[in-house]
C-alpha cells in the first residue's frame, strides 16, 4: 500500500491522477496541495487530505511535514503564460513550483517523482515553452530519487476549464481522427484520463521496482506507450 502526494491536482490531467488514486486499492493514502479545493474532495473518500492555500510558498513545508512520508511523489502542475502574465513569470511559478516542491519530497524521503512534461520537452530547444519543460525535467533528475518517472504526452485531448480556442480545434481535430481509427491519434494525442491513469500505474510499477530495462534510474514514456501503460 503506497502513500501518494500530488500538486497538480485541479488540472485537466492532474483531477483524473486523482480520481485514478482514489480508486486504485494499491493506494493507502492522498495528499494534494493546492490552491483550490479539488473537484473529487467533494464525495470526501476517506484516503483524501488536501491542503489548500493561495500562499505557495507554504507548499514545500506542507510536504515536508506530511506523516507518513509519500513514497511516491507526482506533479501536474503547471501554468499558462496567460494567467503567469508572460513567460518570464510562467517560467518562475511552472520551473520554480516543480522543483522546489521535487526536492521537498526528495529530502522528506520520497522514493519515485513522476513527472507529467510534454511531448519534445528538451533543454536546448529554441522553443521557451519545451525548453523549460526540458529544464524542469533535467532539475528533477538530478535531484537523485530512487526512481524518476517522465510522462511525455502529446496533445492532451479531453475538455479544459479554462479556454484555449486554438488548443479546442486541435483537440476537436484529435477527436474526429480517433473515431475514425485510434491508430490515427494515439501517437500525437492522448486523452487526459488516460494519461492520468498511466502516470499511477508507472508510479506504482516504479515503486515496486517493476520498470523496463533502461528505466531503473529514469523511465520516460511518450506517446502511445502512455496508452499501453493505461490498458494494462
Amino acid at each position: 500500500m503506497a502513500n501518494v502526494a500530488l500538486i497538480g491536482c485541479t488540472g485537466m490531467v492532474g483531477s483524473h491522477i486523482l480520481t485514478s488514486l482514489i480508486s486504485n486499492s494499491a493506494v493507502n493514502r492522498i495528499d494534494t496541495i493546492s490552491r483550490r479545493t479539488p473537484a473529487a474532495a467533494a464525495e470526501a473518500p476517506a484516503k483524501l487530505t488536501t491542503f489548500v492555500s493561495d500562499d505557495s510558498t507554504k507548499w514545500a513545508a506542507q510536504l515536508s511535514a506530511l506523516t507518513p512520508t509519500p513514497e511516491v511523489f507526482i506533479s501536474a502542475f503547471g501554468t499558462t503564460r496567460a494567467a503567469a502574465g508572460g513567460f518570464e513569470n510562467q517560467y518562475k511559478i511552472e520551473h520554480g513550483l516543480n522543483v522546489e516542491l521535487a526536492r521537498a519530497a526528495r529530502e522528506a524521503g520520497s522514493k519515485v517523482c513522476v513527472l507529467i512534461s510534454s511531448g519534445g520537452a528538451n533543454k536546448s530547444s529554441s522553443i521557451p515553452y519545451t525548453r523549460m519543460k526540458g529544464e524542469i525535467e533535467e532539475d528533477i533528475k538530478a535531484l537523485g530519487f530512487e526512481r524518476t518517472v517522465i510522462l511525455r504526452p502529446g496533445l492532451i485531448a479531453g475538455t479544459r476549464e479554462e479556454s484555449r480556442p486554438a488548443e479546442a480545434a486541435i483537440r476537436f481535430i484529435a477527436g474526429w481522427a480517433g473515431k475514425v481509427h485510434s491508430s490515427l491519434k494515439d501517437g500525437w494525442a492522448q486523452e487526459a484520463d488516460v494519461i492520468g491513469q498511466a502516470a499511477v500505474k508507472a508510479g506504482l510499477k516504479a515503486l515496486g521496482s517493476d520498470v523496463p530495462s533502461g528505466g531503473e534510474k529514469v523511465w520516460l514514456i511518450e506517446g502511445r506507450t502512455i496508452i499501453d501503460i493505461a490498458k494494462e
